[in-house]
């Protein structure tokens, strides 16, 4: 029998530090994902046992996160060919109404009467998101977040979406957790509008990192250092504004037909100077990165590292062992660079969004 899993935002973890000693205990939302995706790896569901993986923070300012993970790079699925950034969802490829019912952990809703926004003006339609294990998995606990599959929605960002996505994140107590989201000409292997979640036992910069104010009273901004991208933040009871304002980025994107990435992870407020130690280990709110990026069709991939959602942020999978251990944070920065829009082409892009935004 499927598991549904009901919140509301009393359960969202508001009280929560980086890497404390005095972390809260796992929330309900922490033990169901957990529990199901560590019984579905003693039950053989994935293509690979992950297992604990070697990591190494690599020198640098940085503090680039390197996991070496050989086994996805040879077990993932082969992704789908992908033709354009507002490609149309099709039937006959994989999608995630044909996999094994046992991968899915449950089913999660918000109270009773939540709704999910459909595109093209169809009416709402109740808000289910399946939640299941990503069979190759990244990371301990990675799972995918599927607002009802059955809807047959592309690889594009709906509030709803983005809505669940920052609330998975607020109702966890582990400030590990990461969403995050690849639109189609930005590595996503599947074109079925889908999210991925996982833990991660480190700290990556993007949580704390100073940023510049764009449309402070529409929590936007710019981020500042490397990778530069966009970022939102919202706390708790501000997340349906929010994520209404991110789709309205990420329209915008796909109308440019812009590829983009999007990671979602528990952070300290924005500010434009230096914080105190104190101050920057707050995580009680979410930051969400947008990084319009070079979309890639059909190209080849990288050897050591694909740039996605989460390697954007820091967290880099290595597929073998040489590029492990001798790839250096300068490396690393020269492959990441190759898929960033050029500098006055983000520039060019950041006045046309601020316009786009107080124009709504």
């Amino acid at each position: 029998m499927l598991f549904r899993f009901v919140y509301s935002a009393q359960d969202f973890v508001t009280d929560v530090l980086q890497r404390s000693e005095n972390c809260p205990p796992p929330s309900k939302f922490d033990a169901l994902i957990r529990d199901g995706w560590t019984d579905r790896m003693d039950r053989g569901l994935f293509r690979y046992h992950l297992g604990d993986l070697e990591t190494r923070i690599l020198p640098g300012p940085n503090g680039f996160i390197a996991q070496l993970n050989v086994q996805r790079g040879i077990e993932r699925r082969k992704p789908q060919e992908i033709l354009s950034i507002q490609q149309e969802f099709n039937p006959s490829q994989f999608n995630f109404n044909k996999i094994n019912a046992d991968e899915i952990i449950c089913e999660m809703m918000k109270g009773t009467a939540g709704v999910i926004d459909l595109p093209n003006g169809h009416l709402p339609q109740p808000c289910k998101m399946v939640v299941l294990i990503n069979v190759s998995p990244l990371e301990f606990g990675h799972c995918l977040f599927v607002p009802d599959p059955s809807l047959c929605l592309p690889q594009i960002l709906t509030r709803t979406a983005v809505q669940v996505g920052i609330e998975s994140v607020l109702l966890s107590s582990n400030p590990g957790f990461r969403v995050g989201f690849n639109s189609l000409g930005a590595f996503a292997s599947v074109n079925h509008l889908h999210l991925h979640g996982y833990y991660l036992d480190h700290e990556l910069k993007i949580e704390s990192n100073l940023v510049k104010p764009l449309i402070p009273e529409k929590n936007f901004f710019r981020l500042q250092g490397f990778p530069i991208g966009f970022l939102f933040f919202t706390k708790s009871e501000e997340v349906d504004t929010v994520a209404r304002t991110i789709c309205d980025v990420t329209d915008f994107l796909v109308g440019e037909n812009i590829a983009h990435n999007l990671f979602l992870t528990r952070g300290c407020p924005p500010s434009c100077q230096m914080q105190s130690a104190k101050e920057r280990r707050l995580r009680k709110g979410v930051r969400i990165a947008i990084w319009p990026r070079i979309a890639c069709f059909g190209a080849k991939e990288e050897s050591a590292f694909n740039v996605a959602l989460c390697e954007l942020a820091g967290h880099l999978p290595f597929k073998n062992k040489k590029d492990f251990y001798c790839t250096t944070e300068r490396e690393v920065i020269s492959i990441v660079q190759r898929y960033l829009l050029p500098d006055d082409e983000f520039q060019r892009l950041e006045e046309q969004l601020v316009e786009h935004l107080l124009t709504l």
